[in-house]
């Protein structure tokens, strides 16, 4: 039997779940199924027909590409609570990019089908879907700036703040649990170059690297590295 109070708790936790109409929150939450993936295992791939929104609730998923000299592309790895997938939802066209589990993860799966008929019938949820995809519109806008305009250590120093902060999306977390290869790929910049920015931050006291994770020790010396005009 679906635990709708579990995963409503863990929702409630992301800014946009949290403001949504509660009608709007127990639609979604019974039109929803749990779906668990293995580590490394598919959840869509571009130019995949639309299936739907997803909501992290354990693991992450990573979003990205690979072209076909094996060139990888990420663009971020979706964490717990976050909802992703609503561009198709908008357009109805095949999936933009591919979705693997980095680890195990744990999603709910909110059908194409009951998202269209929900919003057959309640179109004025429309603007609530609308300002989940405005967000990533934005953050989109902000790193293309970013990578246009910023040197390396600023961008990197903004990409962790970023991330620390939830994208705006939950509280501010001290431990992000992400790999220097993976931090490399999202800036486009090479995994020694991320290796020397960030061992240049840790010898500064900002954070502290372990495997698989970085500790960020001082958000607001942090805040002042990231400053477009560092």
């Amino acid at each position: 039997m679906p635990d709708h109070h579990a995963w409503r708790q863990h929702l409630l936790q992301g800014h946009w779940f949290s403001h949504l109409p509660t009608a709007l929150q127990d639609s979604l939450l019974h039109s929803a199924s749990l779906r668990n993936l293995s580590a490394g295992q598919c959840l869509f791939s571009r130019g995949a027909p639309p299936c739907g929104l997803y909501a992290v609730l354990h693991g992450a998923i990573r979003i990205g590409a690979v072209d076909r000299d094996g060139k990888e592309a990420l663009l971020t790895l979706v964490e717990p609570p976050y909802w992703f997938g609503e561009i198709s939802l908008f357009d109805g066209q095949p999936r933009t990019h591919d979705a693997f589990a980095e680890g195990a993860t744990q999603l709910l799966h909110v059908p194409q089908a009951s998202l269209n008929t929900l919003l057959e019938h309640e179109p004025a949820y429309w603007r609530d879907f609308a300002l989940l995809m405005s967000q990533k519109l934005r953050l989109a806008f902000i790193a293309l700036e970013d990578m246009s305009l910023l040197p390396a250590a600023p961008r990197l120093a903004r990409r962790l703040l970023l991330i620390a902060e939830g994208y705006g999306e939950t509280h501010p977390r001290q431990v992000i649990h992400l790999a220097q290869e993976q931090l490399a790929l999202m800036l486009a910049l090479s995994r020694q170059t991320t290796n020397q920015i960030l061992k240049e931050l840790e010898a500064r006291g900002v954070l502290s690297l372990t495997y698989g994770e970085i500790e960020i020790l001082d958000l607001a010396r942090l805040r002042e590295m990231a400053r477009v005009d560092t």
